[in-house]
């Protein structure tokens, strides 16, 4: 796999709800923080989004998809001036009122998915991405515009397994609008994922992806990529924000963190296949990373994913249809 497909693996990005809901009239909803990223789409009509710590904030037309990955409270207003109404309130109300529906009645129109991140470092991923991804241009909506138009129609007409496609066609628009957003942003941007961007750091990111447990050196590495060892090292240290070997050194200990959690493998066999001579190297090495010792984190409980609190999900549950919560 490449390396985005292998961090978004090793994540286990899970979909928590997927869907659309209609905004009739002049409103505005207050959302609270999050936990995951939500993607976004606006099939109809225009509202203002408005991200707490943001100072701007974002108009989004249709076809317009957004991506926000901090988890900030954020706002989705007709108009900026409005008092916001908390989006328990209208859930409460769904069934009596029309501010929020489960078809594409309303003037405007968004859908959705809101994705967990079962992964103990999801910081990996959404340290990458600004509080707000807008995704605006037009090629890069025609880029996205099957997606969309597919979600549009499983959300008009439903069908038996509607729920699943719906689902999956959430994860590609999550997807698409990441490989968007490093496009665009690719030559300002630091970290990991912009630097996939580049030819030779994408390609050295992806030697250490693809094999791990090989006994990489700064020179190896900057062979592969037809540069010399020092100018290599410093462009990557620009570009990803870390030097190769810390990097490949966190890689490493990710996938042991999955390994020791996910796989039968003795601790021994996991410390050799990523490259260390003995468990000591790779006890000392993955205390470092993760904080603690193989041998605790694996009989500790499952790190905490990116779940919803029991009191967010069971406010979100009821909508069902939405990635609004």
């Amino acid at each position: 796999m490449d390396p985005l497909s292998d961090v978004l693996s090793l994540l286990k990005p899970r979909s928590y709800i997927s869907g659309g809901f209609g905004l009739d009239g002049d409103l505005a909803i207050q959302f609270p923080k999050h936990q995951g990223v939500k993607c976004y789409a606006v099939l109809a009509g225009q509202c203002w989004l408005s991200v707490e710590g943001v100072p701007d904030a974002v108009l989004v037309t249709a076809g317009d998809c957004f991506l926000l990955p901090r988890g900030l409270p954020f706002r989705l207003a007709t108009d900026l001036a409005l008092t916001p109404v908390d989006f328990r309130t209208l859930l409460a109300a769904q069934k009596s009122g029309s501010a929020i529906c489960n078809n594409e009645s309303g003037e405007r129109y968004i859908a959705g998915g809101h994705f967990l991140l079962a992964g103990s470092h999801a910081n990996m991923l959404l340290g990458s991405l600004p509080p707000i991804v807008h995704i605006q241009k037009e090629s890069d909506k025609a880029a996205m515009r099957w997606s969309l138009e597919r979600m549009k129609q499983e959300l008009r007409d439903p069908q038996p397994g509607g729920s699943l496609i719906a689902q999956q066609l959430a994860y590609m628009m999550l997807i698409q609008a990441i490989r968007l957003h490093l496009a665009d942003g690719a030559k300002s941007g630091v970290g990991w994922l912009f630097a996939l961007a580049d030819q030779q750091m994408s390609t050295a990111i992806t030697c250490m992806h693809d094999d791990p447990g090989n006994r990489w050196t700064l020179q190896a590495l900057a062979a592969r990529v037809g540069m010399s060892r020092s100018i290599f090292a410093l462009k990557f240290r620009e570009t990803v924000g870390e030097t190769p070997m810390d990097y490949l050194t966190r890689w490493r200990m990710l996938l042991a963190g999955d390994r020791l959690k996910n796989s039968g493998d003795s601790l021994s066999a996991i410390a050799s296949s990523l490259g260390y001579e003995s468990e000591s190297a790779f006890g000392k090495a993955f205390k470092r990373v993760m904080g603690c010792s193989p041998r605790q984190y694996s009989r500790s409980s499952h790190p905490a994913p990116l779940f919803l609190t029991a009191n967010e999900a069971s406010d979100d549950h009821p909508i069902e249809l939405a990635a609004a919560g």
